[in-house]
């Protein structure tokens, strides 16, 4: 479940094929903000991957087309990361991602050090 966390988030070059057989797809009505518009409208649109039984939901736009690309994409990525798992390149870009973030907390947090040392021997100098 948390490899599947991953999908929708990036692009990938390297993904396993849907066909169409194997999705089941259904207009809803969506949630969230937006008020008569969301109320009467079904343009969200729920994907299922039936032999993984993989589900995603999506409703990012207004457009149901534009949601139906949308949630493709994100089952596309999602069973992708199903069957290869720490193989995929989803799940590879994420890692990467993760340590670029965790790189730069960590020098932010060497400079505010730094900042707080200087800050010290500056209150030093000054008595």
């Amino acid at each position: 479940v948390h490899l599947l966390q991953a999908a929708g988030k990036k692009k990938s070059l390297n993904l396993l094929e849907l066909t169409e057989a194997e999705l089941e797809e259904q207009f809803v009505r969506g949630d969230g903000p937006g008020g008569q518009a969301t109320n009467k409208t079904n343009n969200c649109v729920v994907l299922k991957h039936i032999p993984s039984g993989i589900v995603v939901k999506c409703h990012q736009t207004r457009s149901a087309e534009q949601n139906r690309k949308l949630a493709r994409k994100i089952l596309q990525e999602k069973v992708d990361l199903f069957y290869k798992g720490e193989a995929s390149d989803v799940f590879k870009e994420k890692k990467a991602l993760e340590k670029k973030k965790q790189e730069k907390k960590r020098r932010a947090r060497e400079n505010l050090e730094r900042k707080r040392h200087l800050k010290e021997l500056q209150q030093l100098d000054e008595k």
